[in-house]
Parts: structure tokens; sequence; C-alpha cells
């Protein structure tokens, strides 16, 4: 019988192909577990007792708390200083550890475009010219060989079945992993905006404790001359300016450290800003220039496993620890693919195109894994331990989450309650400073009395101004502990 022509063969196997492929696609699913969001916390607020309305009035102002209130994108402003916001601008536009961020971002993103390159037929093309030397004797023949050019060029099709979604759960986690890094350059923004305006907040404390700590020298010198003078008249022992200057003396000491603060404080801006110490010149700010916010948001718990970084590079760890499951399982399952490859091959380049020299094919593969040792079924069993210990992650890593927001909550009610005795004990020590000065001018106070009052008042304004820094610097850790509204800026 006659054998049918070589392009109806081909049309019946290319017919045979299709029917297999669209048959095999509509059939296929993708194997594994579909990922769904994990729910957040059945709870409605962040601290066992009621939230307050607000902070007690503490030197002159209270703060607000708006439940249910989003973040601001450029939560800072709300301190009030235009050099903190030109801070974080060029922050933002140098820092290196953002822009590393940014590249890990456009890194996992090129590599989710790589992946769906598998959903598409891979067209290869080949040239090959080649000089060669037959030898009859190896097809059982006797004359010798000859030695002739081969020029061949071809073309190869292939396509892969995915029948059982392996290759959709690899991209659907390339995926998870783009998510991931987007988070992760979230995080970073806000991490770097924290940490500049903690560093702010710092530096102009410091400034604040240096000033003051200057004018109670200077106190202290005006009482040296007054106990002096005394002593000179034979009113008090020289003892007393000996040891009234000792005070002086030691307090004058804690200048050089506090400058060595500042000094690290502006160092630390100089590397958040992706510049060398030597070579910037940090703004200076004071307590003065940094407003205290007078509304505080507060997103609800539900609403903060949705917008807080961290949270949501645990969750999208945990959403490509899923796919990675239906990945393994997919190994477990034989693959399908059609493939096929036309070409012709001449002795001479210039004739490649003319003559019997055409060759094609067209056919159908299968590779299933029969024996593995295990090895497989193992790895599937490792990912899904390696999504339980994602899911355990993530867990805990939104406890850990509500944790520092109720911590900084319930700071911010205390440093309202420490600055309002601090301001107390401030002013109290003012008057009694004023008071013993004017006594001991007088000669109705001994010098004992002086220098307690100004160490009194020495520690009451350190006091003061810590809490006062304290207050700023919690209002900021709020900021970044509900997620900063970097969504914001996208909506």
């Amino acid at each position: 019988m006659a054998a049918g022509h070589p392009l109806k063969a081909t049309a019946r196997w290319a017919a045979a192909g299709l029917g297999t492929l669209i048959m095999m696609c509509v059939l296929g699913c993708a194997v594994g577990p579909d990922f769904v969001r994990p729910q957040p916390p059945a709870v409605e607020q962040y601290t066992r007792e009621p939230q307050p309305a607000a902070t007690v009035e503490a030197d002159g102002q209270s703060q607000r708390f708006e439940i249910g209130t989003g973040v601001a994108s450029d939560w800072w402003r709300l301190f009030g200083s235009p050099g903190l916001d030109d801070l974080m601008k060029e922050a933002f536009d140098r820092n290196q550890s953002l822009q590393a961020a940014q590249a890990g971002l456009r890194r996992s993103e090129e590599n989710l475009r790589a992946g769906h390159g598998v959903f598409y037929p891979q067209v290869n093309g080949t040239f090959e010219a080649a000089r060669l030397k037959s030898s009859q004797v190896r097809l059982g023949g006797v004359p010798a060989g000859s030695i002739f050019n081969l020029y061949t060029l071809a073309g190869t099709v292939g396509y892969a079945l995915d029948v059982f979604g392996g290759n959709r759960r690899a991209v659907e986690s390339l995926q998870a992993q783009a998510d991931l890094q987007r988070s992760a350059v979230a995080g970073t923004y806000l991490a770097l905006s924290g940490n500049i305006v903690n560093t702010a907040v710092a530096s102009a404390a410091y400034r604040a404790l240096i000033e003051s700590t200057r004018q109670i020298v200077e106190a202290e010198k005006e009482q040296i001359a007054l106990t002096e003078a005394q002593a000179e008249a034979g009113l008090v022992p020289y003892a007393n300016v000996l040891s009234i200057r000792t005070q002086m003396f030691a307090t004058e000491a804690t200048i050089p450290q506090l400058q060595q603060k500042v000094a690290q404080t502006e160092h630390l801006l100089a590397a958040l800003t992706g510049r060398t110490p030597a070579e910037w010149a940090p703004p200076h700010f004071s307590l003065a220039d940094l407003k205290l916010p007078p509304e505080i948001p507060v997103a609800l718990p539900s609403d903060l496993v949705r917008q807080r970084p961290d949270i949501l590079m645990a969750e999208a760890h945990l959403h490509s620890a899923s796919a990675e499951i239906g990945v393994a399982t997919a190994a477990l399952f034989p693959n399908f693919s059609l493939n096929g490859a036309y070409g012709v091959n001449n002795t001479s380049l210039g004739d490649l195109f003319d003559g019997p020299g055409t060759f094609w094919s067209l056919g159908a593969n299968v590779a299933a894994p029969l024996f593995q040792g295990g090895s497989l079924w193992f790895k599937r069993k490792a990912a899904i331990e390696a999504y339980n210990q994602a899911l355990a992650t993530y867990r805990q890593t939104v406890h850990d989450a509500f944790a520092q927001v109720a911590n900084v909550l319930r700071a911010l009610e205390h440093d309202a309650e420490a600055l309002k005795s601090q301001s107390q004990a401030l002013a109290a020590a003012e008057e009694a400073l004023r008071l013993i000065q004017a006594n001991y001018e007088a000669g109705l106070a001994n010098y004992l009395q002086v220098l307690f009052a100004n160490a009194q008042y020495h520690q009451a304004k350190i006091g003061y101004l810590q809490a006062v820094a304290q207050r700023l610097q919690d209002t900021a850790a709020l900021f970044v502990a509900l997620g900063g509204g970097w969504w914001s800026a996208h909506e």
C-alpha cells in the first residue's frame, strides 16, 4: 500500500497535537494549595485597657488619638520643621540602603517577567557549518570515504504543557517574591524616615542640654564671684569658694560629653543622607523648631496587618512558600511537551535552500518520574514544612507589631504624665533656686543650700528636656509602628 503524502501526515500530527493541547489545557489544574491571606487577629484594640481619647495636658499640650484614621505618607511634616522636610527629601534621593532595596525590587520584577516566558513557545534557530570526512566502512561498504562540506540551517519549536500547574505555581512564587521586595522598599522608607526624625530630635535635645548647662555654669560662676567677695570680707570661709567652684567644674565637664552626642547625631544624619561626615554640613535642630503633633491617627488592628511593611513581607514570604508546595507537588506528575523542528542542509552554502536537503520533525514528549529514591516526595514534605514555618513567622510578626503599637500608645500616655510632673518639678526647682540665690546674696542662706539648689535645678532641667524629647520621639515611633502611611502616597 502506498504511503500517505508527507504534508497530509504532518497535518494529521498537527491536528492530533493541537487536540491534545486543548484537552490538557482544559482538564489541567494547578496542584497544591491556593493561597488565602491570613485573617487578622480578632481584636478591636491594641491594649487590654480601653484606649483613652487623649493624653493629659503637659507643658500646655495634649495629644488626641483618632481611632481608625490613616497615617499620612509624609507624616514627618506634622512636626512642622522645614529643615526636617528638606533633610528627608535629601535622604530619599541619596540613601544607599534605600537604593539597594529599590534595585532588589527591580531585580525581582525582572525575574517575574522572565518567569512568564515559560507560558510561550520556545523557538530556537541554529546554523552549523562543518567539514566532514565520511567512512563507508562504518556502513559496511568497501569504498574509501570522501571529504565534503556540510551546511545546516534549522529551527526548533517547543511548548511545555503545564498540565499540573507547576509552571504557574513557580511564576506565582516569583510574584510573591516581587511583592516581598516591594514591601521591603516600603519598610526601608519607613525605617529611614523614623531614624531621621529620631536622630533630629536627639540632636535638638542634646543642644538644648548644652545650652541649659552653660546657663547653669554661668550662674555658678556668679555664685563663685559672690562667695569670693564674702570670703575676702571674712564673712565665710574660703572653703565655700572651693566647694562651689568644684561643682561648677563638674557641671562644665558634662558639656564635652553632650557635644560628643551632638557630633554622633550629625555623623549619623550624614550617613542616612548618603554622605560622609567630612563632606556635609548638617542642619541645626532645636526643640523649639519641632512641634508636637496634636492629633495622632491610630489605625484599626484589622487595617494594620494590611499596611505595615514587615507584616506584608511575612505574608509575601508565606505566599511564596504556599506556591512552592504546588511546584513540589507538580514535580511528582508527568511532564508533557510538544516540539517540532524544520531545517535544510546541503554540501554547498549557495544551494542550501535547493535540493532534497529538507528535514523536519513533529512530536510530543512525556517524561514521568518513575523512581527517584523518594526525593521528590520528601521535597514536597519539606515544602509543606517551609510553609508551616513561614506561617508561624507571619503570626509572630503580627503579634510583635501589635505589641509594639500597644507599647508606644501607652508610652505616649505616660510621656505626657511624666512631662507634666517634670514641668512642675522644673518650675519648683527654678523658684527655689531664685529664692536661695536671693537669700545667699543677703547672707541668709549658706553655700550648702546654694549647692543643693543648683543640683536640684540642674537635674530638673535635664529631666524636663529629656521628657520633651522622649515625647517627640515616641510620637514618631507610633507613626512608624503604624506603618508610616506609605500606601497613602499611591491612593
